[in-house]
């Protein structure tokens, strides 16, 4: 018996070993060219009838016989791929069998791993779908190394996104390769972009100076976004969503791909509207997308695309964040809700109507027409002309006289709080603005309205070329990429009254008494500044502001070593150029400026080293000469005076970069170490003459030599054990302080050189009697950004179709920001700046969950989203006093995180 046992576990074990050397299982994921899972795509053994189908998730696993090599994938519309077979296939990316030309326009900005010398990271539209349930667009990012994100205010679109620690304007955004970072100011508000998460293929970061070769780049870094396209998949969706606050979106969005007959139509609608977490905030907005492509033939293709993001929001300023006490003081006006969703605006006028000083309403369309040559198997030439028509503003509050008691108005009056403390003011006793106590003081006003409301209109009309020419010189070796960036950008900036808030007239001699009639010749009227004005009047302000740059770009791509050793040599050229048109403060023979021009440059360079298919090394370098920006730079006074900055010049970069990444199909890595030095940042500070006979006349600060240093350390990485599984982290680690102190020089309104703030001319520009300050703030940390960020998360697709995921973001070393005001200012004299305030470090949990089933023969999924899973409120923002050490009983225009809100969705693909 003993026997016959051994004998048979002999059997058993040879029969499994044959069995072991007679099959292997393969396995991997399909993933069509935007990195999105292909369902159903066939996966077979050639020469044999095994196969298998790629799942919900596109994962597949399959046995592959003793004696065969291969495994063929193929789907509708793709490319038959052929891979030697072994254990993890990894991630197997299909390719269009109609492929359609590559624009050299939108791929030029796109960075590739293990080949651009950069360190990227990227977002695929699943990921989007998956995870941004109700936050901010630019909040999809959080997880990414440098990136910090914060939503200010709390309003629908007023989030704002800091990257290495610059903020918004060295923060280049992108769309299909055309730039569309303010050409005044150099940032963005995400609200005229909020509606791109619907319609985004693909979000990618480039930390640093990036890949991207248009004329002007960035200094942080770069987000690159691409569109649906012709490479749009046929089909269509329907959605509808809900979440707290009253959320609600609904959306359709169809494609008929790649016709027979080369057109290709893609287009989409949505609407998203709420009453927003924050108190009064609600929200209405719409989204509209289209693409129509054609590919004419196999060397010409246009492709037509428009979009644009209508939405009216009520806000929460960034000037209505209080104290930390100041939070705990309002608990009792907010119930039982979250003492930090306040907003001191929040209010209601003597009918019950809902009223807001922060109303904003914006449109922001954008349309661009790409045409691809492909002039013949190794040369192409993209351009993409565009244009943007944008339309719209936010409410600003202006203010004059006193009430009864000798209180002093202003535009001030109309914020729900000022450096931190509770306007009084105009105060109910649960806690409201009591905007029916301006409306009696107006009607009962001899002397018209004290406090009216304007809207601040800021309409533009930009135009631009982007052309791009690509010639691959050695076939896989040398590629030579060049072209020219041409923009011309108009800025209509004004204040309208829109609401005399029950008074008869308005009297603007708060903003007209600092008008000279040696530039105006109605100031010489002293009955001008006390005319009667109403609805639909201009008041403070109403200039046109003139941009343009024009640009040519080159880079030099060399491979060598199939493709092991990859070098990059790219350099531009710029010349940018302003002048303004004032309709307020100059009459018509004085109303045009002198014309500016800065010419500026780039060059920059790097190596990537695949040492082999998993381990490679990266180098990058640069020097970045870009002109002033339009707006406090070109300009003392950019809102209100003509007067040129005499001592502008061009912001200096120099910034470089080693990384190191390991790839393969189980676990991914990657480490980068940076340093960037950003000198002459141009900075000016305004003020008003206050006594002497120039009462009411203007001053300007024109700080020179502002200098800071960025450097610190990126990783990030990604690991798959099991198709089902999948850890993520990343960990960022910055040291970013002021590196100068910088002098500055005051003029008058009119540029000419100040002696002293009583309006006493200087003997000349930078003489020894020109006023002066110095401000000492070397060593200061840069604050507005956490300068620790670091995240975990998982994903889990326990079942197929089902996945959820979790994870955990926090920061630390987050310290408070400064202002630096006029009242801080005084002639010859020197401020020591005091160390800001180094905020408690913060984290939170974020829940997501998504369901993909079949309904009626067709494919839908249901995404759920927590976020902030755990109620945890931790401080965003803050801002100190610049020559008190910040403390936190001592900051303010703080801002909380948001604490728990959650969304659900469902899309039901056709």
């Amino acid at each position: 018996m003993k026997r016959l046992l051994l004998l048979a576990t002999a059997i058993f074990l040879s029969t499994a070993q044959f069995l072991a050397a007679e099959h292997s299982n393969c396995r991997g994921r399909v993933v069509d060219e935007q990195g999105e899972p292909v369902i159903g795509a066939t996966i077979t053994i050639p020469g044999t009838k095994i196969g298998t189908v790629t799942n919900i998730d596109g994962f597949f696993q399959i046995e592959v016989p003793q004696g065969s090599k291969d495994v063929e994938i193929r789907y509708v519309g793709y490319k038959t791929v052929l891979k030697k077979s072994q254990g993890n296939l990894g991630e197997v990316r299909l390719e269009a069998a109609s492929q359609m030309l590559r624009d050299v326009v939108v791929t030029q900005s796109i960075a590739k791993t293990r080949e651009t010398p950069v360190a990227i990271s990227e977002v695929s539209a699943r990921v989007i779908d998956m995870k941004l349930g109700n936050q901010e667009f630019p909040e999809v990012l959080k997880t990414t190394p440098g990136v910090w994100a914060t939503k200010d205010g709390g309003g629908y679109g007023d989030s704002k996104i800091n990257m290495r620690g610059f903020q918004a304007a060295n923060v280049a955004v992108m769309i299909n390769g055309v730039p569309v970072n303010d050409m005044e100011w150099g940032g963005v508000y995400w609200s005229n972009w909020a509606g791109l998460s619907d319609v985004t293929s693909s979000m990618q970061t480039q930390r640093g100076l990036g890949a991207s070769i248009v004329s002007t780049p960035s200094v942080g870094g770069t987000i690159n976004i691409i569109t649906k396209s012709l490479d749009a998949k046929k089909g269509g969706s329907v959605w509808y969503g809900m979440g707290n606050d009253g959320l609600h979106q609904e959306g359709v969005s169809f494609s008929t791909g790649l016709m027979k007959n080369g057109w290709a139509v893609t287009a989409l609608f949505s609407h998203r509207a709420g009453d927003g977490y924050i108190q009064g905030t609600d929200f209405n907005s719409y989204n509209w997308f289209i693409n129509i492509s054609k590919r004419i033939n196999d060397a010409h293709q246009l492709s037509l695309t428009a979009f644009g993001a209508p939405q009216t929001h009520n806000k929460r300023s960034s000037q209505d964040g209080l104290t930390i006490e100041g939070w705990q003081q309002v608990q009792n006006y907010m119930g039982e809700k979250s003492m930090y969703r306040y907003n001191p605006t929040f209010g209601y006028d003597k009918n019950g109507k809902r009223r807001s000083s922060t109303t904003n309403q914006y449109h922001k369309p954008q349309i661009s027409l790409n045409h691809t040559w492909q002039i013949d198997h190794k040369s192409s030439l993209s351009s993409a002309a565009y244009l943007s028509i944008a339309r719209g503003g936010g409410f600003s509050g202006q203010g004059r006289g006193t009430m009864a008691d000798g209180t002093s108005l202003s535009y001030s009056s109309w914020y729900g709080a000022s450096n931190g403390v509770l306007n009084t003011l105009f105060r109910n006793p649960d806690g409201t603005f009591a905007y029916d106590k301006i409306q009696e003081m107006n009607a009962n006003s001899t002397t018209g309205s004290n406090l009216v409301m304007a809207k601040s209109n800021n309409a533009h009309e930009w135009y631009g070329l982007v052309s791009t020419y690509k010639n691959e010189l050695l076939p896989k070796k040398l590629t030579l990429t060049a072209g020219l960036d041409m923009r011309y950008y108009v800025g209509r900036h004004n204040n309208e009254i829109v609401d005399l808030y029950d008074g008869e007239y308005y009297m603007d001699d708060s903003s007209r008494s600092g008008v000279s009639a040696a530039n105006n010749a109605a100031a010489a009227d002293p009955n001008w500044k006390y005319e009667k004005l109403g609805v639909g009047d201009i008041v403070y302000r109403d200039w046109i502001g003139h941009t343009h740059q024009e640009g040519v770009f080159g880079q030099l791509e060399y491979s060598i070593l199939n493709k092991k050793f990859n070098f990059v040599l790219a350099g531009s050229i710029s010349n940018t150029g302003y002048w303004r048109v004032d309709h307020f403060n100059y009459d018509k023979a004085h109303e045009k400026s002198e014309k500016l021009n800065f010419l500026g440059g780039t060059i920059k360079g790097g190596a990537n080293y695949n040492i082999n298919r998993y381990n490679n090394v990266f180098f990058n370098l640069g020097y970045i000469s870009r002109a002033p920006f339009y707006s406090g730079g070109a300009f003392l006074t950019s809102a209100k005076s003509n007067a040129i900055n005499p001592d502008a010049v061009n912001e200096k970069v120099i910034s470089y970069e080693i990384g190191y990444g390991f790839h393969n199909p189980v676990f991914s890595f990657v480490a980068n170490a940076y340093y960037t030095n950003w000198k002459d940042k141009t900075s000016t500070r305004g003020g008003e003459i206050t006594s002497g006979e120039h009462a009411g006349d203007r001053y300007s600060l024109n700080m020179q030599g502002v200098d800071a240093r960025h450097m610190g350390v990126e990783m990030n990485f990604t690991y798959r054990p099991v198709k089902w599984f999948e850890l993520e982290g990343m960990l960022s680690v910055g040291d970013w302080v002021w590196d100068s102190n910088a002098k500055g020089y005051f003029y008058n309104q009119n540029g000419e050189p100040l002696k002293d703030l009583r309006g006493t001319v200087a003997s000349g520009i930078l003489a020894d009697d020109h006023a002066w300050a110095v401000l000492n703030q070397k060593g200061v940390k840069v604050g507005g950004s956490a300068q620790t960020t670091g995240s975990i998360g998982i994903n889990i697709r326990p079942l197929d179709g089902f996945r959820f995921g979790l994870d955990w973001v926090a920061s630390g070393r987050n310290y408070s920001d400064y202002q630096v005001s006029s009242s801080n200012y005084s002639a010859n004299s020197t401020i020591n700046v005091a160390d800001p305030w180094r905020i408690p470090w913060g984290n939170q949990f974020d829940f997501s969950a998504s369901y993909s089933f079949k309904i009626a023969g067709v494919r839908a999924t249901l995404n759920g989203n927590i976020n902030n899973l755990f109620n945890h409120y931790y401080v965003m923002d803050a801002y100190n006093n610049i020559t008190t050490a910040g403390e936190w009983d001592n900051v303010y225009r703080v801002f909380y995180s948001f604490g728990r809100t959650y969304s659900v969705r469902l899309k039901v693909n056709f």
